[in-house]
C-alpha cells in the first residue's frame, strides 16, 4: 500500500512537516480554526502545512498550521478600532463621482456606483 502523496511529517521533502487534507495531528490548527476558538497565532512560526490538489485552481493548495498550545487570545476591539473600521467601510461605500453612499461596496472594476457607471458608459 502506498502512502498519501503529501505525507511528510518530518519535513524532508517540503521543508515543513506536511500532511494531506484532513490528516493533520491534533494540536495543529489553521488560522481560521484558531479564530473560531477565539485565538490567534500570536507571532509563532508556522509549525506545519497541509497540501492538497485543487480542481478549482488546477494546482496544489496549501494551508499553514499553528500550534494551539502557543496561540494567544484575540485582541478585543477598542473604540478607536471600531471608528477606523467604520471609516474604511464608509469609504468603500461612497462614490467618488457623486459623493453618495451607495449602500453597497462599490465594484472595484467600475470604481463608481452603478448609476454613475451607467452614465459614463452612456456618455462614451
Amino acid at each position: 500500500m502506498s502512502r498519501p502523496r503529501f505525507w511528510d511529517p518530518h519535513g524532508e521533502r517540503f521543508g515543513l512537516p506536511t500532511y494531506p487534507w484532513r490528516m493533520a495531528p491534533d494540536g495543529l490548527l489553521t488560522r481560521r480554526q484558531l479564530r473560531t476558538r477565539g485565538l490567534r497565532p500570536g507571532g509563532q512560526p508556522v509549525a506545519a502545512q497541509i497540501l492538497w490538489r485543487s480542481r478549482r485552481s488546477k494546482g496544489v493548495r496549501a494551508a499553514h498550521l499553528y500550534r494551539a498550545c502557543l496561540a494567544k487570545p484575540v485582541r478585543p476591539m477598542t473604540e478607536a478600532r471600531w471608528t477606523a473600521l467604520a471609516a474604511a467601510m464608509r469609504a468603500r461605500h461612497t462614490c467618488p463621482l457623486c459623493g453618495r453612499d451607495a449602500g453597497y461596496v462599490l465594484p472595484a472594476h467600475l470604481g463608481t456606483c452603478l448609476p454613475c457607471a451607467d452614465g459614463l458608459s452612456a456618455a462614451a
